[in-house]
């Protein structure tokens, strides 16, 4: 029997009651519609899962008892930053949801050079907040229980020179094969837009001790790119195993 598996941003112990919000509660209740007693599985970002059965919820927000709490074993010990730089359309809705899954870490929208994509204060916290609902989606689908950051929109230069990492790729498809370390806990991707990063961009991140890497012969699209070089770093250095 399938268990839904539900964000929220309760606080969460074993042998407690509490409501969930109006969305997950409206989701369980009116569009799954759970029955009294139905398990659930709620995490709330702290790494663990916890149990749960539904209770009676006559007003349309559900009432939830917590039985109990278990470590979650999905997250991988490889960390793992992604800053791209974002895309028109839903290109970037895309790459957020596959990186979770994927075990990203840590998200950083950026602007660029050669970004299309132009918004406003108001609009760039917005995207901000739907990319954090896409992450969250894509968690409570792969059993995810620590939701990854998604930071406010960024200019790609400061970026560049704050992020830390033991291994840091920018993925560029005019670079030569590397040798990447035998060993490494951290890594930091970055990938640029559909028409590529300038060059001053790939010098600036060699100034600061990024790796111009290519992934292979044929070129990449902006949102095809990161979840193959998360992959690769997976099974280099994760909790990717293949036989």
């Amino acid at each position: 029997m399938r268990i839904n598996r539900i964000y929220t941003q309760a606080d969460l112990q074993p042998n407690i009651e509490i409501q969930l919000e109006a969305g997950p509660s409206l989701h369980l209740l009116k569009v799954l519609r759970l029955k009294t007693g139905a398990p659930l599985e709620l995490f709330n970002g702290d790494g663990q899962n916890y149990t749960c059965e539904l209770l009676d919820s006559p007003k349309r927000i559900a009432n939830v008892r917590v039985l109990g709490a278990q470590t979650n074993p999905t997250e991988s010990y490889l960390h793992s930053k992604l800053g791209i730089v974002v895309s028109k359309g839903d290109r970037m809705d895309f790459v957020v949801q596959k990186a979770t899954e994927l075990g990203v870490h840590e998200i950083y929208p950026l602007t660029s050079e050669r970004c299309d994509v132009k918004l406003n204060t108001e609009r760039a916290e917005k995207r901000q907040q739907h990319w954090l609902k896409v992450a969250v989606s894509a968690c409570e689908q792969s059993g995810r229980s620590c939701v990854p950051s998604i930071a406010p929109m960024q200019n790609i230069n400061q970026w560049i020179k704050e992020v830390n990492a033991d291994l840091k790729w920018v993925l560029h498809h005019r670079a030569t094969a590397d040798r990447s370390p035998a060993e490494a806990q951290s890594v930091a991707i970055l990938v640029g837009p559909e028409g590529g990063l300038s060059e001053t961009e790939v010098e600036l991140a060699q100034q600061h001790h990024f790796t111009p890497t290519v992934l292979g012969p044929r070129v990449l699209r902006t949102e095809t790119a990161p979840l193959v070089a998360l992959s690769v770093l997976q099974q280099r250095y994760g909790d990717f195993t293949l036989l």
